[in-house]
């Protein structure tokens, strides 16, 4: 039985003393062990954190405990130990940074369920669904016929809707993103930008790929934290999409390469990755700027 859970979670929402908030949240969060990263800023809030299952259900009680946050929307996910080595809490300027603080939360696209999701799939319907995370979330995991650009991080959306996505201005357009707080904006873009029908993924992939796995989910959902990918489905070919940098076998796994001054993330299976000294190359392995290295 697992013992732990891990929470992620937003609102936009004005806040009226984020300062105030950040020194008072992260002491609560060290005296009742929960651990992982909350961004606050006159904006709202943005954070993914683990702890036991009594504790973090005390959390949810401290959290909602502000008018603010009082029906924020916890998505959770099972786990057998802490997701997070540390506890961050951050003051932002945005909650999650993309340039777009000028675009109007109110344009958002029209949120879709993940039935409606579904039934767009089964019904054969004509929509571009497209990825608003960065390349290397996609590269391991994404929605049938998605297009998922490269984007290096999410500061690079308006550039990309304004160059390439602005083809399909006139076709329905379904945004999605982890959680959904990127979407929140991204989908907002669009609109302001004259898209025609967007729509944005309620409550993101996570939402989908509880209700509905082994559907339209192909391969595992990227996260930031040590598990560093969930594995919803069980059907073998959509479990993995991505293959092992060195050997080619189907894996969802990543390492960021331990040579600090290439840092490069490569898809890698579990064995390559401890042959090769976590390392994409005999260079980055003899280099003298290596992190240590866990094995497991």
């Amino acid at each position: 039985m697992n013992s732990y859970k891990v929470l992620l979670f937003y609102k936009y929402v004005e806040v009226p003393n984020p300062e105030k908030l950040v020194e008072e949240h992260l002491n609560w969060c060290l005296q009742n062990d929960i651990r992982g990263r909350v961004f606050f800023a006159k904006e709202g809030v943005n954070g993914t954190v683990s702890g036991t299952l009594e504790n973090i259900e005390k959390y949810k009680e401290h959290l909602t405990g502000y008018p603010e946050f009082s029906d924020i929307w916890f998505k959770e996910d099972d786990t057998d130990s802490h997701a997070f080595k540390k506890m961050h809490v951050r003051l932002k300027r945005e909650i999650v940074h993309g340039d777009l603080e000028d675009v109007k939360l109110e344009h958002g696209g029209k949120k879709l369920s993940p039935e409606e999701l579904l039934k767009f799939y089964e019904e054969g319907k004509e929509f571009v669904i497209v990825d608003a995370r960065n390349w290397y979330e996609s590269m391991i995991g994404r929605f049938k016929n998605a297009i998922t650009p490269s984007l290096k991080n999410f500061r690079e959306w308006k550039k990309y809707v304004d160059e390439e996505l602005i083809k399909f201005k006139d076709k329905p357009v379904v945004t999605y993103c982890t959680g959904g707080i990127r979407c929140e904006k991204a989908s907002a873009y669009l609109v302001e930008k004259g898209f025609k029908e967007v729509y944005q993924i309620n409550g993101g992939i996570i939402n989908f790929i509880k209700k509905f796995p082994d559907t339209y989910w192909e391969g595992g959902m990227f996260v930031f934290d040590e598990r560093r990918v969930v594995l919803p489905n069980s059907k073998p070919e959509l479990k993995h999409i991505a293959k092992c940098y060195f050997c080619g076998e189907p894996t969802s796994y990543y390492i960021n390469c331990h040579n600090v001054d290439c840092d490069r993330i490569i898809v890698c299976c579990h064995e390559c990755k401890v042959k090769n000294e976590y390392c994409c190359s005999d260079e980055c392995r003899k280099s003298p700027n290596k992190r240590k290295v866990y094995h497991g």
